[in-house]
């Protein structure tokens, strides 16, 4: 899990906080930066394809590698070519070329992350779920300060001149992440497939709608792609719905706004560290170094939270200090360049991340139900992302029409009604 924690966080990155600040060096305009991060929307619509990882058994691979195993490879040789292809392209030439290779990342990361989340839950039993998840989170981090400080590193190592913009640098840093596909790609086949541990009623809700399709007339091939596709598409959504009845509307609208400061706040972090005269080493020193490693040290402090104080309150902590430490970078924006205050502005917001996902991963794992966990969990993690990347994606706007200071208080503000969510939740 540790190293396919690390396959997973490795990409996420090189398509928005990284790729946006090698945009805005390039002198790529600040609203076309926020539109470009709509590219994450592929993590917010990874449901849609969710069934086929599910079920569709893949040519040649699954025979041999299980299904799990099979979906993980694949996705992590897409990734590491379409990486590829993002380092041999100067998006000043061909921004074009640039948006649809970190399109081709996003989709196969996403797949991989639908992949990966089910083989987490079906790998071991409900006990040992918050060890996986906490092992994940940090090979997921120990990835994030690779793709965020050490492609920052490569590329200032290189930069002859941060005064102006160098294709260069960003060339042999995206090269490099490419090959750190490697990680995940050789832990895959390495790893063994798990067992799916599928309930009597399960089984049996699915084998009563495929005798109801037999007595409708249906035969043959078309008797079966039917009842595959209810068994796959149509019912991890019917076993959601019959589990929570009514509640499932109020989970689901609290999944689609609990981490919405900050994703929108993110999208706009590295562009307002270079505005505010952060050169790279400091960016990469500060905020995907120290901040990352406050965010491993937040994610083991939510665990032990969670089993102390239990989820939901834990939840609840979490969006409090998500929310409120987004007005540290208002505080910040009106300090300048003042390493000190970004050291303490970081460390704080990302501390309060670890603990918010932390509860949040724990969360979402105990809604879903192994015989569709790769479905449910991706459509949890989509409906998650949706609303904030969207909204995300008009940041850069709203910065240039109202300033940083009143965009940092938005974020903080928009993360209100989550409170009043997760009360719900919990009360019902």
């Amino acid at each position: 899990m540790l190293f396919l924690g690390f396959s997973a966080g490795l990409p996420l990155l090189l398509v928005l906080g990284t790729l946006s600040f090698w945009l805005s060096e390039a002198g790529i305009a600040r609203a076309t930066i926020g539109h470009l991060s709509w590219v994450g929307l592929a993590y917010g619509f990874k449901f849609l394809w969710s069934p086929l990882v599910d079920r569709l058994r893949l040519p040649i691979l699954t025979a041999r590698l299980g299904q799990r195993r099979s979906w993980l490879l694949l996705s992590q040789i897409c990734i590491a070519a379409a990486l590829f292809g993002m380092a041999n392209n100067d998006p000043v030439l061909n921004l074009t070329h640039t948006v649809w290779f970190a399109l081709a990342v996003a989709f196969a990361s996403a797949t991989q992350d639908i992949a990966l989340d089910a083989y987490r839950i079906e790998a071991v039993e409900t006990e040992k779920q918050g060890a996986m998840a906490a092992t994940y989170q940090a090979g997921y981090r120990i990835a994030m300060i690779t793709a965020g400080a050490g492609a920052l590193w490569i590329a200032a190592s290189i930069d002859p001149s941060e005064a102006t913009y160098d294709f260069r640098p960003w060339q042999v840093a995206y090269t490099i992440m490419a090959g750190l596909m490697l990680v995940g790609i050789f832990t895959t086949l390495i790893i063994r497939e798990p067992e799916k541990k599928i309930s009597t009623a399960t089984n049996e809700r699915e084998a009563r709608a495929r005798e109801r399709f037999a007595a409708a007339g249906l035969s043959g091939g078309v008797l079966n792609a039917t009842a595959w596709f209810y068994s796959a598409v149509l019912s991890p959504f019917i076993d959601f719905i019959q589990r929570f009845k009514w509640q499932a509307v109020l989970i689901l609208v609290l999944i689609a706004v609990y981490r919405i400061s900050d994703v929108v706040m993110g999208v706009m972090s590295n562009p307002f560290y270079q505005e505010m005269g952060f050169t790279k080493d400091e960016v990469a020193t500060v905020s995907k170094v120290y901040g990352v490693i406050m965010t491993i040290a937040g994610a083991a402090l939510g665990g032990l939270l969670t089993m102390r104080m239990g989820v939901m309150r834990t939840l609840f902590l979490g969006a409090v200090l998500s929310a409120a430490t987004n007005l540290l970078f208002v505080w910040l924006a009106g300090r300048g360049h003042d390493v000190g205050a970004l050291v303490f502005t970081v460390s704080a917001d990302n501390l309060s991340a670890g603990i918010a996902s932390s509860a949040f991963v724990a969360y979402l794992s105990g809604l879903t139900n192994q015989a569709y966990s790769a479905t449910q969990y991706a459509l949890f993690t989509s409906v998650m992302l949706l609303l904030p990347k969207f909204i995300a994606g008009f940041s850069g706007e709203f910065v240039d029409a109202y300033g940083w200071a009143n965009f940092f208080s938005g974020t903080a503000l928009i993360g209100a009604p989550v409170l009043v969510l997760v009360w719900l939740v919990a009360r019902r």
